[in-house]
């Protein structure tokens, strides 16, 4: 996987923050970031998820989605 440096910049706090859970965790603080986006983008990928559902809930008005499903793919295999 191809890297790209990032120079940012962190109140104080945060900095030392960041380097104390380095040390605890025996990692280093870019590795700690990367697996802080990480998390970010996984936690961002459910909320997106989440509000999908949300959003379409209820869209289905003609019956059993189920029901509809099935049906429509034992039509497949009868094909």
């Amino acid at each position: 996987m191809a890297s790209k440096r990032l120079l940012i910049s962190l109140p104080d706090e945060d900095k030392s923050w960041l380097e104390g859970y380095s040390k605890v965790h025996k990692i280093s603080v870019a590795e700690a970031i990367r697996q802080g986006i990480g998390r970010l983008k996984k936690d961002q990928r459910q909320k997106t998820y989440e509000e999908l559902v949300k959003r379409t809930r209820g869209l289905w008005k003609k019956g059993d989605g189920l029901d509809y499903q099935l049906k429509t793919r034992a039509e497949w295999e009868r094909s």
